[in-house]
C-alpha cells in the first residue's frame, strides 16, 4: 500500500514538489483552497531576471503533476496528531490519514491600505505591486488604464523593513521587483519618466545586478535614495510625492501619474493556523520555523511535517523551486527507509 502524502497549497511550491514525488512513484494529495493552481505566480506576467512569461511555468507544472489528486477549493477544518500519523479532516467532509505533510503554503502580500501616509484606497492612481502585475497579465484596471503613465513612481520597502508595521524584515524580491516592473512600463512607454524610491538597494540574486545596470543605462530609469515622507493629491488628479534625496542632500518634488507600491511578503494566515493545530513553532520574523535555518530547512520540529517555499521566508521562485524538490526528496527518502526497515 502506498503512503499517502499530504501537500497543503497548490502555488509553485505545492506543484513542483508533486511532480518530483510523482516521478518517485507516489500519488500525492494536493489540497488548494482556491479555484486554480499556481498561487500568486498565476497572476503574474513575467520572472525576473530573464523577463521569462511566468505562464510557462504554470503550464508546464499543471501538466507535469495531472498525476496527483487533487482538491481545489478546499481547506483543512482540523488536524489531529495521532501517535505516529495525522488525521486530516476538509472542509469539504473528506477525511485523510497521512504520515507525511508538506506545508507549502506560500505567503501574502502586506495590506497597503495600512500605510496610510501613501495613499492607498485614497488616491486613484497609488496602486500596488500586484496590482500591476495583475494588469500586465491582462486584468481590467481603470486606476492604471485611466493614467497616462508618463511619470511614474516605485516606493521600496512598504511594510518591509517597518518595525511600526509589524515587519522589521526584508521581503527579499521587492528592489528586483519593481526593477522588473519599471522595465516593463518604460518597453511600453519609452518616453516616460520613472522613478524609484529606496532604502537600500539589494540585490544578491544571480543576475539581478545586470537587471539593475540595463534598467539605467539602457532604460534611464532614475533611482533616488530615500524614503517618501508625503503624497497627495493635486487638482488635476495627479499624485505628488515629497521624499529626501540623502545621496543630494535635499528635498525633492515629484508629481507623478502612477506611483507603485511594493508590499512585501508575510506569513500566509493558513499557515499559522495549520501550525496552531499541530503545535508548530514560528520564527521570530512570524513566519514558520525550519527545524535548522542553515542544513535542514525543509523540516520542521514534528515529523513527518515539511515544508518548502515561502511558508518559511520571502523567497525567490527558483529558491521555491529547489526547496519543494529538496522537500520531496527527503520525503520520499523516509518513506523508503521506513519501508526497508
Amino acid at each position: 500500500m502506498k503512503d499517502i502524502i499530504v501537500i497543503v497549497g497548490g502555488g509553485i511550491a505545492g506543484m513542483e514538489a508533486a511532480k518530483q514525488l510523482i516521478r518517485m512513484g507516489h500519488t500525492p494529495i494536493i489540497i488548494e483552497k482556491s479555484d486554480h493552481l499556481g498561487g500568486h505566480v498565476a497572476e503574474w506576467n513575467r520572472l525576473f531576471p530573464d523577463l521569462t512569461p511566468a505562464k510557462d511555468l504554470i503550464d508546464r507544472l499543471t501538466a507535469d503533476s495531472k498525476g496527483a489528486n487533487i482538491f481545489l477549493n478546499t481547506e483543512i477544518s482540523q488536524v489531529n496528531r495521532l501517535r505516529d500519523s495525522y488525521n486530516i479532516i476538509l472542509s469539504n467532509g473528506v477525511t485523510i490519514n497521512t504520515k507525511y505533510i508538506l506545508m507549502t503554503t506560500g505567503f501574502k502580500m502586506f495590506e497597503a491600505s495600512r500605510k496610510e501616509e501613501y495613499g492607498y484606497g485614497i488616491y486613484n492612481h497609488v496602486i500596488t505591486n500586484s496590482d500591476l502585475e495583475r494588469w500586465f497579465n491582462g486584468a481590467k484596471d481603470d486606476r492604471i488604464d485611466k493614467s497616462s503613465r508618463e511619470k511614474v513612481g516605485f516606493v521600496h520597502c512598504v511594510g518591509s523593513r517597518d518595525e511600526k508595521a509589524g515587519n522589521g524584515q526584508c521581503s527579499k524580491v521587492c528592489c528586483i521587483t519593481a526593477i522588473k516592473q519599471a522595465i516593463e512600463l518604460k518597453e511600453m512607454h519609452p518616453n516616460a519618466d520613472i522613478y524609484c524610491f529606496y532604502m537600500d538597494l539589494r540585490l544578491f540574486g544571480k543576475k539581478f545586478e545586470d537587471f539593475y545596470t540595463k534598467a539605467q543605462r539602457d532604460h534611464g530609469i532614475h533611482f533616488i535614495r530615500g524614503r517618501v515622507s508625503e503624497v497627495s493629491e493635486n487638482i488635476d488628479g495627479k499624485v505628488v510625492i515629497k521624499a529626501e534625496d540623502t545621496l543630494l542632500g535635499k528635498p525633492i518634488k515629484v508629481t507623478l501619474d502612477l506611483l507603485v507600491l511594493m508590499s512585501g511578503m508575510l506569513c500566509n494566515p493558513d499557515s499559522t493556523k495549520l501550525a496552531s493545530m499541530i503545535s508548530l513553532p514560528t520564527d521570530s520574523d512570524h513566519f514558520l520555523q525550519s527545524a535548522n535555518n542553515i542544513s535542514d530547512i525543509t523540516s520542521s520540529p514534528r515529523g513527518g511535517v515539511f515544508y518548502a517555499g515561502a511558508c518559511t521566508g520571502p523567497k525567490t521562485v527558483p529558491e521555491t523551486l529547489a526547496e519543494a524538490r529538496s522537500a520531496a526528496l527527503e520525503i520520499d527518502y523516509q518513506i523508503r527507509g521506513k519501508r526497508d526497515e
